[in-house]
Formats: structure tokens, sequence, C-alpha cells
């Protein structure tokens, strides 16, 4: 992978100086000690995929903390590439980290379904990362107690136990490199999963499609009607914003492309209609009209979301289809070309394409979806799985894809049952068993394919749902999706302990009766983690 220079770092480079001089003396002992198992983990979830349409941006946060542990190894493989995302297709992360480096108010590392200019809020610094990474002060760099000192289960389940998670909760802990399990509880109990079944929907459309898909919208001409059609493709990510950029697919840019096809052919006027047929089934998910999920559409701009935002919950429009259409004549109008009000129809196989957009491959959007939990993504793919399967592009239709693609897989599917890709709907299913063996077969180098899952989950205390967790514990070390519906409170992810081992994890709870203790509880259970260095 090509990774550039950030423009930030002649800047920072002083900084950078100062810190990397005061970690040297731990990262020459760390080094001797991790050596070999180093050389095993960052062989087992070495950064793939080679596919990514561009290169990424190396964080010189990283590569300075990095010094401290032999566990930022793994953290510069397999957990340095992360969301999240602005409307112009970018990773934000990365830069205002680094140009944060030259002020002192931090960067917006966020973006939850903030709208266009809204003000960035402040970033964590980067104490706590260095800390994490096994600095001195707070829990996470604390070396009191030899590794392998403590049992793992004597630190974990005291934090399981906490009232703040219910009556009913579960977690498993796995060594990523070895497989081997280090903690379970409750570890085949079936219990809501929440977001964390977008890790199972990631893992079953890149196993079926591939990290390089791209989804294509394109505008069809019918010769015998002289009709234009747009043709949705099941791009989520398809935008209208005004300079989106050069990744997304933009809705502008097929405007101006089919108008100079249009142009060619002498035509200024013309009927203007879209296709949705690609999907099937109802468009409203079961819970009905909700801020979290546009309905379902293969055509959509935006997500369908009327505010401008491009992540969160947002109000929706209620035919994303025609809302795009009508943005596409508008565009249309803007490079001469003047259509009637768009309707619905079909293109038939006798229609000419005249231009297409593409989104960027599918290693990005798996990326975004679980940065920013997103669930039009998540909607999306699971259709998208249906199809390579076969089956329809529903609801119905893609939760038995997905389920299919993981038996494939050889994963563990006792107890495990599917009624969407977002983990929107309580009647999922998903073990903690289920939730690691899907991390760590992400991990595993025979299947780089597979990457995106782990390089796509948020970072404690930077970047999406984590942004704001963890700015006084385990900033930096643990990767994770959430998961939170009404009563349920879930955590997925990955963690480089002291010693330097990759840990995948998962941590349900249900029967909830304080989101907000109950998040911190399980937040707690993942810094314990990162701490321990247990064997």
């Amino acid at each position: 992978m090509v990774v550039p220079v950030l423009r930030p770092w002649r800047a920072a480079r002083p900084q950078v100086a100062r810190i990397a001089n005061a970690v040297r003396p731990r990262l020459a002992r760390a080094a001797t000690a991790a050596g070999p198992r180093i050389a095993r983990l960052t062989k087992a979830v070495r950064v793939g995929p080679a596919h990514l349409s561009r290169p990424r941006t190396v964080r010189t946060w990283q590569y300075t903390a990095g010094a401290a542990t032999a566990g930022l190894v793994l953290a510069a493989g397999v957990v340095t590439v992360a969301g999240p995302w602005d409307a112009n297709g970018q990773r934000t992360a990365e830069e205002d980290r680094a140009a944060a480096l030259e002020g002192s108010g931090g960067a917006d590392h966020g973006r939850s379904g903030t709208a266009a200019g809204a003000a960035p809020r402040p970033a964590p610094s980067a104490a706590p990362v260095l800390t994490g990474l096994g600095g001195t002060g707070g829990a996470v760099g604390t070396r009191k107690a030899p590794s392998g000192g403590k049992a793992l289960p004597d630190v974990l389940e005291p934090l399981m136990a906490a009232p703040a998670l219910g009556d009913d909760r579960a977690a498993a802990v796995v060594d990523v490199a070895t497989g081997t399990r280090l903690y379970g509880t409750g570890v085949g109990k079936a219990l809501t999963p929440a977001s964390t079944t977008k890790i199972a929907t990631a893992v079953a459309a890149l196993s079926a499609l591939g990290p390089d898909h791209r989804l294509t919208t394109r505008a069809a001409f019918e010769p015998d009607t002289r009709e234009l059609v747009l043709v949705g493709g099941g791009d989520p990510t398809l935008t209208a914003h005004p300079k989106a950029g050069g990744e997304w697919a933009d809705l502008r840019t097929l405007a101006a492309d089919t108008a100079k096809a249009l142009g060619r052919r002498g035509i200024h006027e013309i009927t203007l209609s879209y296709d949705t047929t690609l999907y099937t089934g109802p468009a409203l998910h079961p819970i009905g009209v909700n801020d979290n999920l546009a309905p379902v559409s293969a055509l959509a701009a935006d997500e369908g979301r009327a505010d401008g935002s491009d992540s969160g919950p947002a109000p929706r429009v209620s035919d994303p289809a025609a809302d795009a259409a009508a943005k596409f004549a508008g565009f249309l109008k803007d490079a001469g070309i003047t259509t009637t009000s768009p309707g619905p129809s079909k293109a038939s196989t006798r229609a000419q394409t005249l231009a297409t957009v593409s989104s960027p491959p599918l290693s990005a959007l798996v990326e975004r979806m679980l940065t920013n939990s997103d669930n039009d993504i998540a909607e999306a793919l699971a259709r998208r799985t249906a199809l390579a399967g076969g089956d329809p592009a529903s609801f119905a239709g893609g939760a038995r894809a997905v389920a299919t693609q993981l038996r494939k897989l050889g994963l563990p599917m006792s107890g495990a049952a599917f009624h969407d890709g977002s983990g929107l709907d309580r009647a999922d299913r998903l073990t903690a068993d289920l939730l690691t063996a899907l991390l760590v077969k992400a991990g595993d180098p025979a299947r780089p394919g597979l990457r995106p899952v782990l390089t796509g989950l948020p970072v404690a205390g930077f970047t999406g749902t984590l942004s704001t967790r963890y700015t006084d514990g385990a900033a930096g070390v643990v990767r994770a999706k959430t998961g939170t519906l009404t009563g349920v409170n879930t955590l997925a992810g990955t963690v480089v302990d002291k010693d330097g081992r990759l840990l995948a994890f998962a941590f349900l709870a249900s029967h909830t009766a304080d989101p907000p203790q109950a998040q911190s509880a399980l937040d707690a259970a993942a810094t314990a983690l990162a701490g321990c260095g247990c064997g």
C-alpha cells in the first residue's frame, strides 16, 4: 500500500521528535521482549487489501505513540486505516489529527450527523493515546502487576456482573493470532445484537461480492420511446452534494455526462423516469418511519437525508428515489436538457446506457458503514449479498443471504437469527461466540479481502461512534462496533493488550435500564482488557 506523507508533518515534526525521544528507551525494552509475538501477530493481521482506490494517510501521532509499546506494531497494521467520512468522501480523522498538533484546540474526529458547516467538536488530546499504548498514568498504561499475573476471568467477571448490564449478558474474548478463547461467559447465548449485526453483514457482503465490487448507477436511453431512465444500482453513497469530490458516485457528474450524450444525439428535451426494480419487498423497515434509516430503495441520493448531514440520525424524505430523480432533472436542466417531471418506470433490455457513475470499492463502503454505524449502507449491502446469491433483494432475502454466507465460512451459527442487515430489528439474534469468530475470520491472513471489517471499526476516543468514548481510558487502543437499542447495549471489536496481543471481544447485555451506565460498564470491561496482559 502506498502511503503519502501528511502535509502537516513538517509543522508537527518538533513535537514528534520530542515524544519519540521520550519513549525510545521503552521501545527498546518492549521490542526485545515482544519481538517473536509481534512477528506472528503482524503476519496474522497485516493490512490488506491492495485494492483500495486511493492511498491511505499516515497519522503522525500513531507513529509517535507507536514507539511506546509492542502493541503499536499491530495497531499500525490492522488499525491504522479508519473513518470518519465527510460529505466529500474523505477520511477526516487522520488529517484533522495531524493538523491539531499545530494548535491547542483539537479537531473534529466525530461528525455524527453533523450538518454541513457545523462547528467542529474538540478531539481528545494525544495524552490518552500515549497512555493507552503504555505511557504513565491511567488504567491502561499501568504496569504494576507483571504480565500474566492475574487471570482474565478474575478481571472481567466482576465488570460483566455490573448491575447496569441488566440480567442477561454474554461475553467472549479470543486471541486473534491463535483463535484461542481466553474468556467466555454465556458465549452460546443468542441475544439481541443491535448494531453489532453490521459486523456480520460486512463479512457476508465482502465474502459474496469481493472487496473490489462497485455499485453502479446509470442513465439509459430507450430508443423506441425516446425516454431517459435513471436506473438505481443500489449505491447508498450516491451523492448530490456540491463539490462531492472524486471518490463517491456523483449525481451531478452523471447528469453532465448524460447531457453530453443526449446533445450528441441532438436531444435537448426528453421524458425522464426512474427505475428502482433492483430491489423487491417493503421499502420501510419494520421499525417504521425513523430518522435512523430511510425507506430502502435501489435509488437514493445522500441516503434521502433532508438536512444536509452525512451520518447519524436525520429526517428523511418519504420517497428517496423520487427525490433523487428530481435532483437529477435539476442537474440536467443546468446542463441544457429539459425533462418532464420524473416518474417510476423500468428500463427495457433495449435501453442504451448513456452514462454511469460507480461507488468506491465495497471495502470503502464497509469501512464507512462500520465507522459511522450507517444503517442505510448496511441494508444496501445485505440486499447486494442477496442478489449475489440469487435471493430476492428484500429485508428477508438479505437476512437469509447473510446467514448463508456465514455458514459457508464455517462460522458458529447456532442460535443466530437475522431479520435485517443493520441490527435495527429487535428480533435479530447473535452470540458472543459468533461475533468474536467473525472478527477472527476478518484477521485471517488467508482472507485479506475481509480486512476492511477490522479497519472500519471505530477507534476509541477518535472516530465514528466511539469518538466521544474512552477519552479518559483506552483511547486509540480499543476499536469496536457499538450497538444500542432500548434495553440493549453491545460492544464488539478488537483491542491490543499490554503484551502486544490482538484480542477480539464481544460483550452483549439485554434488559438494561440505564443506557449511559450500561455503555460505561462495557467501556470499563474493554479498558480493563486493554490494560490486563492477563494469562
